[in-house]
């Protein structure tokens, strides 16, 4: 990594930069980008870093060269809830700068011995009068953590940009600076590319593949799960489904529902199959820790108890901003407990480093919610650790998790477009639902029952490969990989989930050798011609999609690719045995991980 200005590439840390005590030395993305922000002097500065690359550290080694060279003298911390301001006042007095993290606009004044104080974005967006008034009274640093959400509503967008206009110096944070809607950020620069649309500029961007490189942050093994839903519509008819196949938009949401469901099988198997990975990560990580992210109040409940029965020890159970959430999450920070269940709170910006574990059982599909939760399981303390996070076999999640390495931009005047699997089209309820309190479920409780749900083991997905074969839920398979050992670097990890695949083809086609089978065939004779060519053509698309999700090949280049090698019409009027033909090759094409 190369210093604007300097000479060579800086050490894994940069020692002797970290003003006021902030800390004992500066990572090397920290001390570029303050080098960078002291030669420019810039009076904007967006710095985009991933989840738990240490964006508390690099705001507050600038605040304190700031205060010490008295371009400034006081700092304005505004951040998405609660709890995040009492996480910066204690990071900044670590820092030796005091943070008021009680103050309130209307009441316009804090006690002399603060240096700052730290606010809400729903604070500013109440009062950005009184806000403006004491910006204007003193040489201000404002800094805008996750400043993505200044977005998140007009009023709050307007309230920030009213309030904080007057101010010296503004210094924007973000892991997530890609929004699913066209609501600008504020104090972010956006230039208009060639096809015309504004996407937001960082002044330094620091990815999650260059943390991950630089032993910054963990790798993040991904947990996927499949299994036969079955639930009744409001208009009482019965739908049976399997998690993870091609479906419409709101049978893929019942089936996620049902899938999530406290009382079905399937969250019990998965709770439990992450109970066990956990207990074979604390082998080489003693006390890590599990992280439930869920959707609603009455579920985070019914998962608790749960893992009780799973475990025999009671989970931390946290509830949105209840007064008590931040002194709970302090506690299970700081001790060696197994689980802590969250509703959305934990989402975002808290800091648990010892989070290793993690159940994504909320219905909010958004990239910026999803690239939050999963920013919680990052934080690396030494090298080796690894995360591992378990989630729903639902196309637009595992693609998430295929594309943890691209490093986005907001985009305004992107085309609203849901057909086309672009990730950013705009899906105002389930942003909604990212950005409201609990009881976001209600609507979708009210639409259906679920009647039963079972788990099957999927597959892995790590470093944007597939590993696994399908196998079922407490296969040898699924066992196999939930014993990965908690601590090793990248590249053992693809190695070690490389020969775990071999294994598990090697002993699949054993068995249907021994069978007299070379696969099993997925058309059952009972079902008629026209229902067995459309269960293939469903298996074929699903393949396809996840074929996309892995290479970036449009869907279309794919089954193109399918006709030349294999001849044939589209698939819209494929035989059953070229259908079956091409769900063979794009099956080879994954096993031998050809892009």
């Amino acid at each position: 990594m190369h210093v604007p200005g300097g000479s060579g590439v800086l050490p894994p840390a940069y020692p002797d930069r970290a003003a006021w005590g902030t800390a004992s030395k500066l990572r090397a993305w920290q001390a570029e980008a303050l080098t960078l922000y002291m030669e420019t002097n810039p009076r904007d500065f967006l710095a985009v870093a991933t989840p738990g690359a240490g964006k508390t550290t690099f705001a507050l080694t600038v605040a304190a060269e700031l205060l010490q060279r008295r371009v400034i003298d006081r700092i304005t911390v505004v951040t998405p809830t609660e709890h995040l301001k009492v996480q910066w006042a204690e990071a900044a007095d670590r820092a030796g700068i005091a943070i008021d993290p009680a103050f309130a606009g209307r009441r316009g004044k804090t006690n002399q011995d603060f240096t700052g104080v730290a606010v809400t974005y729903a604070g500013v967006a109440v009062n950005p009068l009184a806000f403006r008034v004491r910006t204007e009274r003193f040489k201000t640093l404002v800094i805008l953590d996750e400043v993505h959400h200044g977005g998140d509503a007009l009023s709050w967008g307007e309230g920030v940009r009213e309030a904080f206009e007057p101010a010296a110096r503004r210094l924007c944070l973000t892991g997530t600076p890609f929004r699913s809607d066209d609501n600008p950020i504020p104090f972010v620069t956006y230039e208009h590319g060639a096809d015309g649309h504004a996407r937001s500029k960082a002044d330094y961007t620091y990815g999650y593949g260059h943390a991950l490189r630089d032993h910054v942050v963990r790798p993040v093994i991904f947990m996927s799960y499949s299994g036969e839903m079955r639930w009744r519509t409001k208009a009482g008819d019965e739908v049976a489904a399997r998690l993870g196949e091609p479906l419409t938009k709101d049978l893929t949401a019942q089936a996620l529902r049902t899938a999530l469901d406290p009382t079905g099988e399937w969250m019990g198997a998965v709770l439990s199959a992450a109970d066990k990975r956990l207990t074979e990560v604390r082998r080489h990580m003693p006390d890590a820790g599990g992280l439930v992210i869920s959707g609603d109040q009455n579920s985070a409940r019914a998962y608790a108890k749960t893992l009780r029965e799973i475990t025999g020890q009671a989970p931390t159970v946290v509830l949105s901003d209840e007064k008590a959430a931040s002194k709970k999450i302090a506690k299970f920070s700081a001790d060696e407990s197994r689980w802590m269940v969250a509703v959305r709170m934990v989402s975002e910006g808290v800091d648990v480093p010892r989070l290793a574990v993690g159940v994504y059982a909320t219905p909010t599909s958004t990239p910026l919610f999803f690239a939050q939760a999963v920013g919680r399981f990052v934080r690396a303390r030494k090298r080796g650790e690894t995360a591992s996070v378990f989630v729903p076999s639902v196309t637009r999640l595992l693609s998430f998790a295929a594309e943890m390495e691209v490093e986005r931009d907001h985009v305004l005047g992107r085309k609203n477009n849901n057909e086309d699997g672009d990730i950013f089209a705009l899906e105002d309820d389930l942003l909604k639902k990212a950005n409201e309190a609990e009881g976001a479920s209600d609507e979708l409780d009210a639409k259906f029952e679920a009647l039963g749900s079972d788990a099957s083991f999927d597959r892995v997905v790590f470093d944007g490969g597939d590993y696994g074969t399908g196998g079922d839920q407490a296969s040898d398979e699924e066992l196999d990989f939930l014993g990965l050992p908690g601590l090793l670097e990248p590249d053992q990890v693809r190695d070690l989930l490389r020969k775990r695949q071999a294994k598990s083809i090697a002993a699949q086609k054993r068995s249907q050798r021994g069978s007299g089978e070379e696969r099993e065939d997925p058309t059952p004779t009972e079902l008629a011609t026209h229902e067995q060519i459309a269960l293939l053509r469903r298996e074929l698309n699903g393949l396809v999609g996840a074929w996309n999700h892995r290479t970036g090949q449009p869907h279309g280049v794919i089954h193109n690719e399918l006709r030349r090698k294999l001849g044939g019409p589209a698939a819209a009027q494929a035989s059953s045995t070229q259908l079956k033909e091409r769900i063979e090759l794009i099956r080879d094409w994954a096993t031998q991980r050809r892009a």
